[in-house]
């Protein structure tokens, strides 16, 4: 089974995502940034979601962790929770 890594910033406006991502390209910390306005309950640990497989997490935000390069910021991704920006940190088969 795939297993995958990541950690994401929930938020509740797609013009907030973009902010936030254009901070992070620019050389904000993403852990710091999650801290800061992550809406989820991960944000105590820096965004980090931890190890998952498939079916566990929303269409949505599965489709992008199962897709996307490692170590990229992905987003903004719009779920039922909000807008999440998203980085595939590691990703097993």
């Amino acid at each position: 089974m795939i297993r995958a890594s990541a950690r994401h910033i929930l938020v509740d406006t797609e013009a907030l995502c973009h902010e936030l991502k254009t901070s992070i390209e620019n050389g904000k910390d993403f852990a710091e940034v999650a801290k800061e306005h992550s809406l989820c309950p991960s944000k105590m640990q820096g965004g980090a979601l931890g190890s998952f497989g498939k079916g566990q997490m929303v269409k949505e935000f599965e489709d992008v962790v199962f897709s996307s390069p490692l170590n990229q910021v992905q987003g903004p991704v719009k779920t039922q929770f909000g807008y999440h920006l998203i980085e595939v940190t590691a990703r097993s088969e």
